[in-house]
């Protein structure tokens, strides 16, 4: 007798949907912060959910940094964390104090550029469990490693000025 074999959902066939780790966040109740990466920008949106629909409070991308003076590459580790920090402001503004962190099917490395949006949005107030030790460094955070040095405390003054 051969041994049937069982067809996987279609989008985790995809490779889109991690459905255990789906239920653990949904389960959790709290909003989520989704943090994808494409080829130029980062993205990042707070994600509520209600009876497995998801409702996307507030987003960000990295390219409206643009409009708060930031002129350096969109897709480094300094653009994340000033995306995570906006992210984190215009949650503030929707009243949301804590979340949980979504980063899909990405692959986890201590210091990458999803954990400096994370660092972001815990500067910026909101309240998400993690470890210290998984944010990038300060001097990448602050852009020391760039060869066009960016003006990190300029440009967060901007962000909370237009977004207070």
């Amino acid at each position: 007798m051969k041994k049937q074999r069982k067809v996987q959902f279609r989008r985790r066939r995809e490779k889109k949907t991690d459905y255990k780790a789906r239920r653990a966040l949904l389960e959790s109740s709290l909003p989520r912060v989704v943090i994808r990466k494409t080829n130029r920008h980062i993205i990042s949106q707070v994600v509520h959910s209600k009876e497995a629909q998801d409702f996307v409070v507030c987003s960000a991308n990295s390219k409206e940094l643009l409009d708060y003076g930031y002129d350096s590459s969109l897709k480094n580790i300094t653009a994340a964390y000033l995306t995570g920090f906006l992210i984190g402001l215009k949650a503030k503004k929707q009243k949301i104090k804590k979340a949980i962190i979504d980063i899909g099917f990405q692959r986890s490395t201590k210091g990458s550029k999803l954990y400096a949006v994370l660092k972001g949005c815990v500067d910026a107030g909101i309240e998400i469990p993690h470890s210290a030790e998984i944010f990038p460094s300060e001097g990448r955070v602050k852009g020391e490693h760039l060869k066009k040095k960016v003006d990190l405390e300029k440009i967060k003054k901007n962000l909370m000025g237009k977004n207070a």
